[in-house]
């Protein structure tokens, strides 16, 4: 090959590498048009992240328990309060 084809196929290459990152750098900026404008949209319908559902669930799971083992320790007093008041 001649250095005038060598340097056509240089060109070519270097015009291929530059359209390859044009490409990569418009994904890139597409995906974070779509993500910033989905997360617009799921804030005006006030959906809730994920952390912060498992925040309160794991607060509700927690009030649960408490709630009966306090259930556990009304009955067994109310059970002591029967049996005194049967005696």
């Amino acid at each position: 090959m001649s250095s005038g084809t060598t340097r056509i196929l240089d060109d070519l290459a270097k015009l291929m590498t530059d359209a390859a990152g044009s490409v990569q750098s418009a994904g890139k900026d597409l995906e974070t048009g779509v993500k910033a404008q989905v997360e617009r949209w799921l804030n005006s319908m006030d959906v809730v992240k994920r952390e912060e559902f498992n925040a309160v669930r794991d607060m509700a799971i927690k009030a649960r328990d408490e709630n009966d083992a306090l259930r556990a320790r009304i009955d067994a007093l109310e059970a002591k309060l029967n049996e005194k008041a049967g005696d």
